[in-house]
């Protein structure tokens, strides 16, 4: 029997899939259930990677070294860069009922 060697297979980039609004849409989220401003950093970070940080930071208004300071992982970017970030790609941040179980 063949073991699998991890070191072997190619690094999932989620930057690969995310082709239109939908799919970012989506893609926010799903992180957006963890709850956890450090992935949803990281997540807008991915998507401004695959729409290409350079138009996003233009888009923005923010500097591109601003831009990839505040969206590596482990950031904890302002809520203000958080709103700029999602209108330059597209798609906002929206509240719903929390399900009553």
């Amino acid at each position: 029997m063949n073991k699998l060697d991890i070191t072997s297979l190619p690094e999932f980039d989620a930057a690969e899939y995310l082709h239109d609004e939908a799919d970012i849409a989506a893609y926010l989220s799903v992180v957006l259930e963890e709850e956890d401003p450090s992935a949803l950093a990281q997540a807008l970070g991915t998507i401004a990677r695959a729409r290409g940080m350079t138009q996003i930071a233009k888009e923005s208004g923010l500097g591109r070294e601003a831009l990839y300071k505040a969206l590596r992982p482990g950031a904890s970017p302002r809520f203000d860069t958080i709103l700029r970030v999602c209108k330059a790609l597209g798609v906002k941040l929206v509240a719903q009922p929390a399900s009553t179980s």
